[in-house]
């Protein structure tokens, strides 16, 4: 450090620029095998220059000890866009977290040399930087971990639009073919689901089915009847189908009052219980065989 108490980091970086870029990129090549989709050498050459250069300028402000201060968001910014793409890439966070870290060593090297005669400088240069580099390096496993938690999310989200299908089955019939568990998250985005489409439609029924459903309990069923209350509050009734016995009996076992709403054994005694509420009748064709 100076004698003023400011670390020497900026004019090390400035005056070693070339070697620290020459000996980073050994360090990094020699960190093990190039793995398929890492970034190519004139990219990372690229890379690791663009960093250096904004490492000297952040720590031109002297404030080394907070990265979330203002002069190291240019840095921040190069360091997350780096972390998600190589996230994309197939880059684990600790591997993308080596970018930072692999410049340790040509740092040290730098500062042992510039400050060879006193030890005590190098030892507190020597403190700085680490911190200040294990702060960078764990800034991006934090970003790439959250890119990965957000696009695991949004898949989750894509999951449960597509495992909530409302199906137009007939003029004024929609159905609402459930599969997995009903929770707080899916009985909402089931309730948005169909009451936008009951309004796309127009439709005055709507059957949920809930033959894919392993297992209806107390909550679950609270679940349901959020929804069928949602559908009566848009003008369109419900009909449950795809009560099963085990279903039933937990219903009643657990005295749960479905308010009236109508129940069906399978979707298709369903469907016919919806188009005579439509004032609908299905006849076979004359000369039709049964099936």
């Amino acid at each position: 450090m100076s004698s003023n108490g400011r670390s020497n980091l900026p004019e090390i970086l400035a005056r070693h620029e070339a070697e620290l870029l020459a000996d980073w990129l050994k360090e990094q090549a020699a960190a093990g095998v190039r793995r398929a989709g890492a970034p190519k050498e004139s990219e990372l050459r690229e890379q690791c220059r663009e960093f250096l250069n904004l490492l000297r300028t952040a720590a031109q402000g002297g404030q080394l000890d907070d990265i979330r201060a203002t002069q190291w968001d240019d840095v921040r910014e190069m360091l997350a866009a780096l972390s998600r793409a190589r996230g994309l890439q197939g880059s684990s966070p600790a591997e993308t977290a080596s970018f930072v870290f692999s410049l340790k060593k040509p740092l040290f090297s730098r500062i042992r040399r510039e400050f060879a005669q006193d030890g005590q400088a190098v030892a507190d240069e020597t403190w700085i930087v680490t911190e200040l580099l294990d702060k960078l390096g764990l800034y991006t496993t934090e970003v790439q971990q959250k890119a990965r938690e957000d696009v695991i999310n949004r898949q989750q989200q894509e999951m449960l639009e597509l495992s909530t299908p409302v199906v137009k089955l007939w003029e004024g019939i929609l159905a609402l073919p459930m599969i997995g568990t009903l929770d707080s998250s899916r009985t909402q985005i089931v309730m948005e689901t169909l009451l936008q489409k009951i309004v796309e439609t127009g439709s005055s029924l709507a059957i949920i089915d809930i033959t894919g459903v392993p297992t209806v309990d107390t909550l679950t069923a609270q679940h349901l009847l959020k929804t069928v209350t949602a559908a009566r509050l848009m003008g369109a009734e419900c009909i449950i189908s795809g009560i099963r016995p085990q279903i039933a009996q937990t219903i009643v076992h657990l005295g749960v009052e479905l308010g009236g709403v109508i129940t069906k054994a399978t979707m298709a005694d369903a469907f016919a219980v919806a188009l005579e509420r439509t004032g609908r009748v299905i006849r076979r064709a004359p000369g039709a065989r049964p099936s």
